[in-house]
């Protein structure tokens, strides 16, 4: 049984804090928001983001950041990715040597274009930084329903010790090494969802839908491996697994944000009715500005951006994503005669 320290108190947060209890670890939540602390000291249950999942008598709520970072075996960073650096550097102090950190959300610092992993090294070097990542809406692992992740980590020795602390018999866990391509799927993923979620909002159809997940891939797996990320992450759950999910699941904030875009809402009316952190609306100037980098085609990247923040009216984005320049599929494929 491990001691656990978990950071950030929303639906992800929950969900697994409730797993990691059920496993038989002693976890202890922690969260900024007194009046969330009350609540969930008192209802045993977040009754706004994760109602009907009960929280065991047992289990600490606190308020107080050192008491959910000190002696713990390792800690899972659940708050939502434009709150990753500040949070990790008020942890700092309380953090031990080689104290494992796994990060549990997912995004780019727009200012900096680093990963939520990356800020955390920076933030607190003692740590040994690790990610969980892949196709897991917390609404499903919070009713115990079969899903599967995978832990990245520096060390095998690492991503093995989390494997075995996650693992149960509805949440299987993989290990991988590519730590860098896992938080680069996940956090681009929900930039292409929000696209996915304003062609539902214009009325399109399951074509559209499954030409924007396979096109988004494409663009993903394109920057990714240009970065430095495994094919392989972008071709597995981490990847094409959570693009899936988070593109077509009633649970995806970021394809519920980019419905009520598409249905006309402006991009603060969508997020204000989501009621919920829009992670891919944090991550569409990053995703736009390492494109340029790198010097990849991310046309689906790109014209997110201008419905999200140039005003562009999503069925003209539409228009123009299918009015390009005609291409081959994929240029690495080569033709017996020209």
């Amino acid at each position: 049984m491990a001691e656990v320290g978990v950071l950030g108190a929303g639906s992800w947060g929950t969900a697994l804090s409730v797993l990691l209890h059920d496993n038989g670890h002693h976890v202890t939540v922690w969260s900024i928001d007194e009046n969330e602390v009350k609540m969930l000291s008192e209802k045993r249950e977040h009754e706004l983001k994760l109602p009907g999942v009960k929280i065991p008598d047992d289990m600490i709520i606190t308020g107080d950041l050192e008491t959910a970072v000190r002696n713990k075996d390792f800690l899972v960073l659940a708050v939502p990715s434009p709150f990753t650096r500040s949070t990790a550097r008020k942890m700092r102090p309380f953090v031990e040597k080689d104290q494992i950190i796994v990060d549990v959300a997912k995004g780019i610092e727009e200012s900096t274009l680093m990963t939520l992993s990356e800020q955390i090294r920076q933030e607190i070097p003692q740590a040994d930084v690790a990610v969980l990542s892949g196709p897991s809406h917390a609404e499903e692992v919070g009713r115990r329903l079969p899903t599967t992740c995978v832990v990245g980590a520096k060390s095998r020795k690492t991503a093995e010790y989390l494997q075995s602390a996650f693992i149960s018999p509805v949440f299987r866990v993989y290990i991988s090494p590519d730590i860098l391509g896992i938080e680069l799927g996940g956090s681009l993923k929900n930039v292409i969802a929000l696209a996915a979620g304003i062609a539902d909002g214009l009325g399109y159809g399951d074509n559209t839908k499954a030409a924007l997940i396979t096109r988004g891939i494409a663009e993903i797996s394109r920057l990714g491996v240009k970065m430095g990320g495994r094919i392989e992450s972008f071709t597995g759950l981490t990847g094409i697994g959570d693009l899936i999910v988070t593109c077509a699941s009633v649970h995806s904030r970021n394809r519920r944000a980019g419905y009520l875009i598409g249905q006309g809402k402006s991009v603060l009316e969508a997020m204000d009715e989501v009621k919920m952190v829009v992670e891919g609306v944090y991550s569409a100037k990053a995703a736009a500005r390492l494109a340029e980098k790198y010097d990849v085609s991310m046309p689906i990247v790109e014209e997110v951006n201008r419905v999200l923040f140039e005003g562009k009216s999503p069925a003209e984005a539409v228009d123009d994503l299918m009015l390009r320049e005609s291409r081959s599929e994929n240029m690495a494929l080569k033709w017996e005669t020209e």
